[in-house]
């Protein structure tokens, strides 16, 4: 029991359900070593005790949480939502010392009923000092956020693609900065579309090959150097003389690796890339600034501050060490160290090199967020969080303190990974979280929605609990640990807010009861893929598809993500196929095949129902029309059409499950034969024109049927959302 009563003061589970009402316990060993990552020894029952006892004394001496997260109300009021709160002694002396530098005096009115203010609490990340009676103080971050997050445009559509498979005629062999904002553009003003997302542009860490997924990072905090457009850097104009000469061999190299990708259908290289692009970047780097570039640079600089300082000297330390931190000579392990600063000094050339390039990329991305505007988007980019970040890599040296050591997040086993995952990221120990005022955290959130319109975040369930699992053991063997959900919603709104950004949560899979109508109150939106939204609890225990007046609003509908089908695919009966090739089925291919053939066939007849299939069965082109006509019909603000659904792609740009079996995060959009196409290629292809004008041409506000007024012949007015427009 009282090891139990341990883990629930910190927030880790001892139990829990992977289904309603199957419960599980969390062995005892588990328990112990996630105690022990977050400082805390369980592993006798004298330790036990000893940690209670310190525990409880903790809390007697404690004035203040760790870190306490208002609401400003609707009257601008800061209060406390959903969490008891400490009473404070008669006579405690407080004040707020805002991040603005203003001092603003309580004067003993209830700390958090909001009365009581000198004056109105700004939105922001402050200081809250608390002097009692009794001769006790404290100081703790006071984090003020709004009630909800911006909310996105009434209806709006948009691309989703990984910019590293969008190549054009310009590109060095994968798609760059400078592709995605000629999509922006192009899209924005072809179609009226409102954004484009992105995978994750975070920093890779560098290797013998480079892990390819973005979705394991060096940093999430900067982003990768290997997107960018070399000849749009303005001193690229300026090489002479050798430069220019070998610049030219470097061109023809980018040549040879964009043809061999689009014409050879060869997978894409990222070390070849950027093996090219760095030869080039230090050719570049040669050209002195003008006076204004020079002047922009040494803001961004200071606007960055330690966080470029680290993340910079870590890719120079890796340069000469290796890219793994944790095998580095002693000292150099501590990103504070003595020798650690004199390294520094001593690598000063290529520490300014690696800042240098992290100015580029925010200036490009800079520009491709512009580019979207001036096309007419009202979202612009919306940027990808991925949930954690490499253990070897930059973020993990560099914020060693509000990492858990020895951990890794997961997920629990589950109908679909019945030997749950791990998925190898370091989770942020809550604790640490709270002691800085959620600094990491919030800082993270700020350099991503810097030139976005939105951000979606992957797996965003962990703003509420992560499944950690101790290092070296099975992922069944986790546990979940909770995080503050108040306050990392709260940092979150704070922060959405500052940047005027909407958030969008990939809340997919097994989601807590609860989570997603916290979210939806909060103002985070959901994702929802098609062939997920199913009537769960309809008669007879069958899982008919969800009509479309019954999907929920708040939420970015789509009909396939980067780890799933294509629309072709999926329709077709190929990604089966792909997977009993490469051994993944768990059962007989008929039965998986007949199962996925029944589903598909339940879509299309509610698409037929709904008129929304004029051209009758039996034509892949006009079943993918009808599923994006499907989700028109839905009340979703946002629809997202996967772009290489325009030309009939095949191929998953990611298969879960697989490493070298299958080329993941590696191949080029392609049309439906298989054959790589470039941004050229899209813009000039009739099947995407074809398909993007079923959005074009929608209504922009609201939901099909409360805003189209009309009749239209083969849309005849069916189904709960009343009279429905052509697409």
């Amino acid at each position: 029991m009282g090891r139990a009563r341990l883990a629930e003061l910190h927030g880790v589970a001892t139990s829990y359900e992977p289904a309603p009402g199957q419960g599980l316990q969390v062995p005892e060993d588990t328990v112990v070593a996630v105690l022990a990552a977050l400082g805390v020894d369980a592993s006798t029952p004298r330790a036990v005790r000893d940690a209670l006892d310190a525990h409880a004394a903790t809390e007697r001496r404690r004035l203040l949480p760790g870190a306490v997260v208002l609401r400003a109300a609707a009257d601008g009021t800061p209060r406390a939502h959903g969490r008891a709160l400490p009473t404070l002694p008669e006579g405690t002396a407080l004040r707020v010392d805002t991040e603005g530098g203003r001092a603003i005096a309580w004067d003993g009115a209830p700390l958090f009923g909001g009365a009581g203010l000198a004056e109105a609490l700004p939105l922001g990340s402050h200081l809250l000092r608390a002097h009692a009676p009794d001769g006790r103080s404290a100081c703790v971050p006071l984090i003020v956020a709004p009630e909800r997050l911006p909310a996105p445009p009434e209806r709006s559509h948009g691309f989703l693609v990984q910019l590293y498979s969008l190549l054009s005629a310009r590109s060095w062999g994968m798609g760059d900065l400078g592709d995605l904002a000629e999509l922006a553009a192009w899209s924005g003003r072809a179609f009226g579309s409102d954004f484009v997302q992105v995978n994750p542009l975070h920093a890779a860490v560098p290797g013998a090959p480079t892990d390819p997924s973005p979705y394991r990072p060096s940093s999430r905090r900067f982003p990768d150097p290997v997107y960018l457009r070399v000849e749009d850097i303005a001193e690229f104009a300026y090489l002479d003389g050798p430069a220019r000469e070998r610049a030219e061999v470097l061109l023809g190299r980018a040549a040879a690796l964009r043809e061999g990708v689009l014409r050879r259908d060869a997978l894409i290289d990222r070390d070849a890339v950027w093996a090219a692009k760095r030869q080039a970047l230090e050719l570049v780097r040669a050209v002195p600034l003008s006076p204004g570039r020079r002047a922009a640079y040494c803001d961004f600089l200071a606007e960055q501050g330690q966080a470029l300082d680290d993340h910079s000297t870590w890719c120079a330390l890796a340069e000469v060490h290796g890219p793994d931190w944790r095998t580095w000579p002693g000292a150099l392990k501590d990103p504070r160290s003595a020798r650690t600063a004199r390294t520094r000094g001593e690598l000063l050339d290529r520490v300014d090199f690696h800042c240098w390039l992290a100015w580029l990329t925010d200036q490009q991305l800079a520009a491709a967020q512009r580019a979207a505007r001036e096309a007419g988007m009202r979202i612009g980019l919306v940027h990808d969080l991925a949930i954690g970040v490499h253990p070897a890599g930059a973020d993990a040296w560099a914020q060693q303190h509000a990492f858990a050591a020895g951990m890794s997040v997961g997920a629990p086993p589950d109908a679909f990974s019945p030997h749950g995952q791990d998925w190898g990221l370091p989770p942020w120990r809550p604790d640490a979280l709270a002691a800085t005022g959620y600094a990491p955290y919030r800082d993270l959130l700020r350099a991503l929605m810097r030139h976005a319109g939105a951000l979606r975040i992957d797996h965003v369930m962990g703003l509420f609990r992560l499944w950690w699992v101790p290092e070296g053991c099975e992922p069944t063997r986790g546990t979940y640990v909770r995080y503050d959900a108040e306050a990392m919603l709260g940092v979150l709104a704070l922060e959405a807010d500052r940047a005027a950004a909407t958030v969008i949560g990939e809340d997919l899979g097994t989601v807590e009861p609860g989570v997603r109508e916290s979210l939806a109150e909060r103002g985070v939106l959901g994702t929802s893929v098609l062939w997920f939204e199913r009537d769960y609890d309809g008669a007879g225990g069958r899982a008919e598809p969800l009509e479309p007046g019954r999907w929920r609003t708040d939420c970015l509908a789509t009909a396939t993500t980067h780890d799933l089908p294509s629309t072709a695919a999926r329709l077709t009966g190929d990604h089966v196929e792909l997977r009993h090739r490469l051994g993944l089925l768990t059962r007989p291919l008929g039965v998986e095949q007949r199962e996925d053939a029944t589903a598909v066939a339940e879509w299309m007849a509610l698409f037929g129902r709904l008129g929304l299939l004029p051209e009758g069965p039996g034509d892949e082109v006009a079943a993918v029309k009808a599923v994006h006509r499907f989700l028109l019909r839905t009340p979703a603000r946002m629809i997202g059409v996967w772009l290489p659904d325009t030309v009939g792609d095949r191929r998953p740009q990611n298969l879960p499950g697989t490493w070298d079996q299958y080329p993941n995060w590696r191949l080029p959009i392609a049309d439906a034969t298989g054959r790589p196409l470039s941004l050229e290629d899209l813009a000039a292809s009739p099947r995407l024109h074809a398909l993007m004008d079923e959005l074009r041409t929608a209504p922009t506000s609201g939901t099909w049927g409360k805003t189209w007024g009309g009749t239209w012949g083969e849309w005849p007015a069916t189904g709960p959302v009343g009279p429905v427009g052509p697409p």
